[in-house]
């Protein structure tokens, strides 16, 4: 055992070091070489998704609108690109075989090309034979024999086929699963309707509960006026007035600390359970039913005139993506769900991809 003054000499020699500058930057220089690589790592990765996300959306614009692809596209994902877009050409050429049978409506092409975008971008050997394009687009009508009439308005024994355009997004799915033999997931369906939304409106929908700092003006929501959407109901019914809790804009921080933040939409309190109404006719573009979100669970809706309504904090949803819903139908149930202090209904109302105040479309 070592004796007191060797023990003391050692304690001196310890506290010495420890409260020596140059100790504690060298310790704190081989704690940095060890974390470093790692740091790096996790840089590279937000790097590596943040450009994965660019590039899709580029892609997008690309095989959609054209233009010329940057020399800094890697050489697979600009294949990738131009083989999309040769498939375009395929499918207009399926649809303008289709469209002089079509009596009343018409075919939604871009519809056609953002799922045939999410079902097939990235696929080995795309390209497919003339019958395989026409017999994707042909999951998107429905052939009708009818019944030739003569001048005075009597049926012959004539007839004709016309083609009738399918609305309903799951009627097509169903019938998409069946001809391709294989099952559309509902990432499939989501990544489709996302690709829709921003090849007419230029902006992806929303998804989550985060609020972009793009979306901000001054520390002031963007509150231009929308002249459409005249149509618009109260999602629960006519007393919404009475049930309003928290307001559109800026507004103090509901969970306590101090400080505000910005609200993007309308909050309406009313007992869990409560029915839902979708606002407009429109296409359920997402469902979020399970999981965290800052919305909670939450449908949002494609009117397709560039507004979409978002109704959050569900305790149940009831609806599923691409089911065409009308005014007034119970898409969900009141809940507190998600980023929420209590039972209510958050109302969002996007206008080109602008969060707006919806206040200016109640009734």
């Amino acid at each position: 055992m070592a004796d007191p003054a060797t023990i003391t000499l050692a304690v001196k020699a310890a506290i010495a070091a420890v409260t020596d500058k140059r100790t504690w930057k060298a310790v704190g220089m081989v704690i940095a070489a060890i974390l470093t690589p790692f740091i790096l790592i996790i840089v590279m990765i937000m790097s590596l998704l943040s450009g994965t996300a660019e590039h899709n959306n580029s892609a997008v614009d690309l095989t959609f609108h054209g233009g010329s692809i940057s020399s800094q596209v890697p050489a697979e994902y600009r294949q990738y690109i131009e083989d999309m877009q040769g498939s375009f050409s395929d499918l207009d050429e399926a649809v303008s075989e289709i469209t002089p049978m079509i009596e009343s409506g018409s075919i939604d092409s871009t519809r056609i090309k953002s799922i045939f975008y999410s079902l097939y971008f990235g696929a080995e050997n795309l390209r497919m034979n003339a019958s395989d394009y026409r017999a994707f687009v042909d999951c998107f009508v429905r052939y009708e024999e009818r019944t030739v009439t003569d001048a005075d308005g009597n049926e012959t024994e004539e007839t004709y086929t016309v083609a009738v355009p399918i609305t309903d997004l799951n009627e097509i799915y169903a019938s998409l699963e069946s001809s391709l033999e294989r099952t559309i997931t509902e990432e499939n369906k989501i990544n489709a309707a996302q690709i829709y939304s921003r090849v007419l409106y230029g902006h992806g929908l929303p998804r989550d509960g985060s609020i972009g700092e793009d979306e901000w003006s001054g520390g002031v929501f963007d509150g231009e006026i929308y002249t459409g959407g005249g149509d618009f109901a109260s999602p629960l019914g006519a007393n919404w007035r009475s049930m309003v809790t928290s307001e559109f804009g800026w507004r103090p921080n509901p969970f306590g600390g101090g400080g505000g933040e910005g609200h993007s939409g309308l909050d309406m309190g009313a007992p869990k359970g409560t029915p839902i109404q979708a606002a407009r006719t429109g296409v359920v573009s997402y469902v979020k039913d399970s999981g965290s979100s800052g919305y909670g669970y939450h449908v949002v809706i494609d009117h397709g005139d560039g507004m979409v309504t978002l109704y959050g904090h569900c305790s149940k949803v009831y609806v599923r993506s691409g089911q065409t819903v009308q005014q007034g139908d119970v898409i969900a149930a009141v809940g507190s769900t998600g980023r929420s202090t209590g039972n209510h209904l958050h109302l969002e109302v996007r206008i080109g991809g602008k969060k707006v105040n919806p206040r200016q479309f109640l009734p």
